[in-house]
């Protein structure tokens, strides 16, 4: 096996200086986005959403952001699902996209809450339908006992609305995130990263600062 320890490599695409942030964290998100859209990277909307069980046990897993506006930062999922049920019990929740082809992350923490039935279908309805029905025929973050069972019930989905238009799961939904503090991270040679936080103040504005890498 590799040795880890000896897996490394430099950090040398770049800077992030006080006079390259924009005020507004948000803007500055949408414009780091674009550049990752731009630089063709596989998947920039993935992030990754980290939430907290009852028993206190983080949990994280990759999920696409659909959305990000000065409301917030929006994705959508099952509403019977892990993050959702952690969700319910504690709303505070994490965000983290991983640019490394860029040597860029950004983190968000926030506190998420439900987007508007209305907005859950708008969006549904906008999904290819074989994603429409595959919503349908999973009962997300519970057990099966095959791949084959998984495919049966996506066919009894697909036979259920052969003769009519896709509807929206009482299930499936969508949650915005409000950020109270935006982290942006450029890699840099010798470890000297370059981070610089945001954090909201309690009349709206934001707050930044470097940290140290």
């Amino acid at each position: 096996m590799t040795d880890l320890a000896d897996v490394r490599r430099e950090y040398d695409k770049g800077t992030l200086d006080e006079e390259n942030l924009l005020d507004d964290p948000i803007k500055m998100f949408q414009a780091w986005l674009e550049d990752a859209v731009a630089f063709q990277l596989s998947d920039p909307s993935a992030m990754t959403v980290a939430t907290v069980g009852t028993n206190g046990q983080p949990s994280q897993r990759i999920v696409l952001l659909k959305q990000v506006d000065n409301a917030g930062f929006v994705f959508f999922t099952n509403l019977e699902s892990r993050k959702a049920q952690d969700l319910a019990d504690n709303p505070k929740i994490s965000l983290h996209f991983p640019w490394h082809a860029m040597e860029r992350q950004v983190k968000v923490c926030g506190t998420a809450a439900r987007v508007s039935l209305a907005e859950a279908t708008a969006y549904f309805l906008s999904r290819p339908k074989g994603s429409q029905m595959a919503a349908w025929a999973s009962a997300q973050s519970r057990p099966i006992s095959s791949r084959q069972m998984l495919w049966q019930k996506f066919e009894e989905v697909k036979h259920r609305f052969s003769q009519g238009d896709m509807t929206l799961p009482k299930f499936w939904g969508g949650y915005r995130v409000v950020p109270h503090e935006i982290e942006f991270w450029q890699g840099g040679e010798n470890r000297m990263h370059d981070r610089f936080v945001y954090q909201k103040n309690d009349d709206g504005s934001w707050f930044t600062q470097r940290l140290m890498p």
